[in-house]
């Protein structure tokens, strides 16, 4: 509760220090111009995104959002971003990376499943996958807004479906101050290619919490023909060790 009760605090405070974190850090611009598809959370749109896509462009890469309104929880829109994540990698001719936040990582996954071919990698901002009919906040906010649906009256199928990995390489990002996700919910078993980085923040906050934007960075600037690796540092963070294929 104590978590819940500054998420907003919390979270005004992350994208405060966004600024001074990108005047400050001058992060590499060299990226190779690959697409990012960018899903905003539960409720959220696109304007959730907009400080995270400037980032990424930044970098060097070229940010995509997802031109949906907002991010009601609408299956049919899965129908729409895998056609979207085609004609991406059709026009830039190179796979596409997916970024979402809460809900929109959720969906990440589940695209990642249906377009292997055309996803280079998955990365998750405190996004449930698991146990999510259980009771916990992001179960009643869904249940109030959703036409007063229970979250598990979703697809059957679908919801079966969700905890299973996607066959890309995955990052799942947590916080364990997240106070509308169990961050339980929000982790990958680990292997060769799926990893759980934990950072320090509040759910609202993460697109634009600066140690996220650290990782994601990070994260793209991994080529498609590099196999990574990780270790645990003393801090929590998992720094990235990369050997070439």
């Amino acid at each position: 509760m104590f978590w819940l009760l500054t998420e907003g605090g919390r979270a005004l405070t992350e994208w405060g220090l966004t600024f001074p974190y990108r005047k400050l850090i001058k992060q590499s611009s060299d990226g190779d111009g690959h697409p990012v598809l960018v899903l905003p959370g539960f409720m959220a749109s696109d304007s959730s995104t907009e400080v995270l896509r400037e980032f990424i462009d930044d970098l060097g890469y070229t940010s995509h959002s997802w031109d949906m309104g907002r991010n009601t929880a609408d299956l049919h829109c899965l129908e729409k971003l895998v056609s979207k994540i085609e004609k991406l990698r059709k026009a830039h001719r190179q796979k596409v990376t997916i970024i979402g936040h809460s809900l929109g990582g959720v969906f990440a996954r589940q695209l990642a499943k249906a377009n292997p071919d055309n996803v280079r990698q998955v990365i998750t901002l405190g996004s449930p996958f698991r146990g999510i009919d259980q009771p916990n906040n992001i179960a009643w906010i869904y249940n109030k807004f959703v036409k007063g649906k229970q979250i598990k009256e979703m697809d059957p199928d679908l919801f079966e479906d969700l905890p299973k990995p996607a066959p890309v390489p995955t990052t799942a990002i947590y916080s364990k101050e997240d106070g509308i996700v169990p961050w339980q919910l929000c982790i990958e078993d680990e292997d060769e290619i799926h990893q759980n980085i934990r950072i320090r923040g509040s759910h609202i906050g993460m697109s634009v919490n600066p140690t996220v934007l650290e990782v994601i960075a990070d994260r793209l600037s991994i080529k498609e023909d590099e196999v990574w690796y990780y270790f645990k540092s003393k801090n929590m963070i998992k720094e990235l060790i990369l050997y070439p294929s």
